[in-house]
């Protein structure tokens, strides 16, 4: 295992790559969201609205427009957590500024034989997987450019990529 580092090390990855970011989210839900505001709406049954100005979505848009792509595969339970539930039901904004998110059920997660842990690819090359501990709450990532560990992971995206459904109609489905 390579040594942890915290998860702000990498974040220019996130405007540095050149042609795609992939994330697999394993989780059943996140404490970040949990402690959030829009969660606590959402539980309440307030749709969450996008935000269309967070640096997120700002980002999206810059990197789309330079040619790349952001993607990700959540992998739900049947039925989806409420964490999961707030993943899909806050998706739209993120794919209004350009980003392909999906969903896969965690049988066929398990079936394929994906990674159980959370993770972001960039530009097939370079790996973050995440250190997430028993509260969902990430604890360091770990930064990964062995090209053995990259690859399975790259065929893991690929062998998931044609079996998840868009969010947005799993979400129609569950809602």
């Amino acid at each position: 295992m390579s040594p942890l580092i915290p998860f702000e090390e990498t974040t220019h990855l996130f405007t540095d790559f050149q042609h795609t970011a992939f994330r697999l989210e394993t989780r059943r839900g996140y404490a970040t969201d949990r402690a959030g505001a829009r969660f606590q709406a959402f539980m309440r049954g307030i749709d969450p609205q996008p935000e269309p100005e967070h640096p997120w979505n700002v980002n999206v848009r810059e990197k789309a427009a330079e040619g790349a792509r952001f993607s990700r595969i959540r992998i739900i339970d049947e039925p989806p957590t409420d964490g999961q539930r707030f993943l899909m039901a806050t998706a739209a904004g993120n794919v209004a500024a350009g980003e392909d998110i999906r969903v896969l059920p965690r049988a066929a997660a398990e079936r394929l034989a994906l990674p159980d842990y959370d993770l972001w690819l960039f530009d097939s090359r370079t790996l973050v997987r995440m250190h997430i501990d028993d509260t969902d709450l990430t604890v360091g990532v770990e930064l990964i450019n062995d090209p053995e560990q990259v690859f399975a992971v790259c065929r893991a995206r690929d062998a998931a990529w044609s079996l998840a459904a868009p969010s947005a109609d799993v979400w129609a489905r569950v809602r």
